[in-house]
């Protein structure tokens, strides 16, 4: 695995999940190629209006899950293959709790036990009172998640 899995500045993302607070953030990282510049795409996090449609098929709140507008995110994949571009990291926080790939993580990213985006990796930050305090990394590796926590220098 040589290419880098996220970029060096990671202060748009800790910037964007950090306002975010007290609901969880999210977005995507893309990049140009194996060595081209790296772009942070927030998106929104539509959970609460799936769970005020269903709350009985979505019984979770934005405070404890995300889920991604289908038509904004069919739009980032359009304007990423426009530009040259590709899916590389997706990011969100977990609000007042661990910086862990979640077993509902999992299940979000791999829910027939494969990845729903295979070679695309799993950044989680931990938001405490609006301030990023950790941080992991996950990817798909030998039929299971691999996660790694990331340093204090990753994070601004």
């Amino acid at each position: 695995m040589g290419e880098a899995l996220l970029p060096d500045d990671l202060s748009d993302v800790v910037r964007h999940l950090e306002s975010a607070w007290p609901r969880e953030g999210c977005g995507v990282l893309l990049r140009a190629g194996l060595t081209g510049p790296w772009r942070c795409r927030p998106l929104r996090n539509v959970q609460d209006s799936l769970h005020e449609e269903d709350p009985v098929r979505f019984p979770r709140t934005s405070r404890t899950a995300y889920a991604f507008d289908p038509r904004e995110w069919l739009g980032v994949l359009l304007e990423a293959e426009a530009r040259g571009e590709v899916v590389a990291c997706v990011y969100h926080s977990h609000v007042d709790g661990l910086a862990d790939f979640s077993a509902e993580d999992f299940r979000q990213a791999a829910p027939d036990g494969e990845p729903l985006l295979p070679g695309v990796s799993y950044l989680v930050m931990a938001v405490r009172a609006g301030r990023v305090t950790a941080a992991s990394l996950s990817r798909w590796e030998a039929g299971d998640f691999r996660s790694w926590t990331l340093g204090s220098t990753k994070i601004p």
